[in-house]
């Protein structure tokens, strides 16, 4: 007669995800910290959280004495709680690079309730969502989440969130890393206010005036791969006593750059071309220039984009900077943009299918505490976050009656695997 299993147990994978948890500093919680974990396993709703727990041998709090709890993690200092966790685990200090960002997230509701709302998006749908600005330190672990209005404009997100993440920290002295879109002059302004440093990408609104001169310089010469112009920026007197500093403008050139403009550029001369010739109908183009009931080709506009193609300018406040820190902090902003690719894609933070503010500002709270967790796993193993748990899911431990005994048994792991889970503190 075969000898019954009593138990089985993702054990591997549960226990790797409850260390990582722990090493974090998060909220010793038992709810949230199965709500979160669950949604690292296999991101689904609050309610089928029971199913993915149960299916990997865990203990499963039930839904209706789930919800009674979720009021508690949309508490403005149970999020503080998180960001300190984060930010302790990140040793943030002196001088310390905040990449900062915005994305909209979905909601699943047919009409704007004055949170969830109809605005920009950059997927160009209708629904009404919602927009998340998000800090992270230098290698895109996050340290803090906000949610916005979905019609709240990307520049006005920037200084609730900055002001919420000094209060919390106390910090005085950190150099904030944006693009050009974050940060409006008051942004700008607010934060040299408030003593911080910052690296901006710059919007071109004509060629630089260290290009002009480099090109006056060297007529008819391509301009060399990797070639950065600096351009001081000296403070004025009124300025100063306002407490800006001097800032330093690079404009830097690569070929790479140019050729992906170019090719943009190609493209869309040739729609225009099209349209204005009646070929194709008249689509969103730069290039299009209207005269009353007249198209044409806008060449003007044509020759200043390709005479600014490949050129990148990067403006800062920072006392003594270098054209490699400048750059290569900006150059960090990818990190942030993994981070909300992680949160929408591997943990599906959307579409929310909340409809009350407390429910949508809970499911921010577990998927932010989700991000850390896989940033964290992420970075101790070089493997993505869907692979590891992919793998480790496949391996059970089992436990099975002998008689008056109990045995445990477990399905032996590769090495590569094994090497992983002990590189994760």
């Amino acid at each position: 007669m075969p000898l019954p299993i009593t138990a089985t147990r993702v054990a591997h994978l549960w226990e790797v995800l409850c260390r990582s948890y722990s090493v974090l500093g998060l909220p010793e919680d038992r709810i949230f910290r199965d709500l979160v974990l669950a949604r690292i396993v296999e991101p689904t709703s609050m309610l089928d959280s029971e199913r993915v727990l149960s299916e990997i041998g865990v203990p499963a709090v039930p839904y209706r004495i789930l919800t009674r709890w979720l009021p508690d993690y949309a508490k403005e200092s149970w999020c503080q709680a998180l960001t300190k966790a984060c930010a302790a685990h990140a040793a943030l200090g002196p001088a310390s690079l905040l990449l900062y960002d915005v994305t909209t997230l979905r909601c699943e509701i047919d009409a704007g309730d004055g949170f969830c709302e109809p605005g920009f998006s950059k997927q160009r749908h209708l629904h009404p969502q919602i927009t998340i600005g998000l800090i992270t330190d230098a290698t895109g672990f996050p340290l803090l989440v906000q949610g916005f209005e979905g019609n709240k404009a990307e520049k006005a997100t920037m200084l609730p969130v900055r002001t919420e993440f000094m209060t919390t920290h106390q910090i005085k002295d950190v150099v904030v890393v944006a693009d050009a879109g974050m940060i409006s002059a008051a942004n700008q302004d607010a934060i040299e206010t408030a003593g911080l440093s910052y690296v901006l990408g710059t919007v071109i609104a004509d060629i630089p005036y260290v290009v002009k001169e480099w090109r006056q310089a060297n007529p008819g010469e391509q301009m060399p791969d990797g070639l950065v112009l600096t351009q001081p920026w000296p403070a004025s007197s009124l300025e100063k006593e306002r407490g800006k500093h001097d800032r330093t403008i690079y404009s830097q050139y690569t070929h790479d750059r140019a050729r992906r403009t170019l090719r943009g550029v190609d493209e869309q001369i040739g729609n225009a071309k099209s349209a204005v010739t009646g070929k194709v109908p008249v689509k969103r183009n730069r290039f299009i220039k209207l005269t009353g009931a007249q198209k044409s080709v806008n060449r003007d506009l044509e020759a200043k984009v390709r005479s600014l193609a490949g050129i990148k300018s990067y403006t800062t406040n920072v006392t003594n900077p270098t054209p490699e820190f400048v750059i290569g902090a900006y150059a960090n902003l990818w990190r942030i943009e993994k981070s909300f690719r992680m949160s929408k894609h591997d943990l599906q933070a959307q579409p929310i299918y909340h409809h009350k503010r407390e429910s949508i500002d809970a499911h921010l709270a577990i998927v932010f505490a989700a991000l850390t967790v896989t940033r964290h796993i992420e970075a101790a193993t070089g493997w993505s976050i869907k692979r590891f748990v992919q793998t480790t899911r496949r391996y059970r431990t089992i436990q099975i009656q002998a008689s008056n005994h109990t045995l445990t048994a477990e399905d032996p792991l590769p090495a590569d695997l094994r090497d992983a889970l002990t590189q994760i503190p």
